[in-house]
């Protein structure tokens, strides 16, 4: 009998470099001429970062030097999720940016169901927040990778733990 491969598919980013993107946007912040005197902070929280800056059209530059950062450490920016804008004291203005880790319940079935109607010989199932995928052949389960980078799924996807 044919031992069963798998991997798991988690949607996780490496924490320390979305610290060094956050000093590095912290660093351009206070040396652009534009952005210097608006006294703008970025707060690193346990599961969130937030913003303070002085009005709406900052805070959109802000996010552009965030992001850029974040990208040029191969961070996917589809950790990100926005909060919406609330006014702080004064005129200044506060945004919360949620980061994501793992797969929710519903992306993770539209997974599993993906692979079921597509793949008949692979099983999936929802561990938590990951998806295990266990297939008897090694390409099989290359395919099923090369699917799952051509969907668009609002989290970013990792492949781990091959086997």
């Amino acid at each position: 009998m044919a031992p069963t491969l798998s991997f798991d598919i988690v949607s996780d980013f490496d924490r320390q470099e979305l610290v060094n993107a956050l000093d590095q946007a912290n660093r351009e912040i206070k040396t652009r001429y534009d952005l210097k005197d608006t006294k703008t902070t970025l707060e690193l929280g346990e599961d969130k970062i937030t913003i303070n800056t002085n009005s709406e059209f900052t805070l959109e530059a802000v996010h552009t030097v965030l992001q850029t950062k974040a990208a040029k450490r191969n961070l996917s920016l589809k950790i990100f999720d926005f909060g919406k804008v609330e006014s702080a004291s004064g005129s200044r203005v506060r945004q919360e940016i949620k980061l994501q880790k793992g797969i929710s319940q519903e992306i993770a079935k539209k997974i599993t169901k993906l692979i079921k109607d597509e793949f008949k010989k692979i099983q999936a199932a929802i561990q938590g927040d990951s998806v295990r995928i266990s297939a008897k052949s090694k390409d099989d389960l290359q395919t099923v990778i090369q699917r799952l980078k051509q969907e668009d799924y609002p989290v970013p996807l990792q492949f781990i733990n091959y086997r």
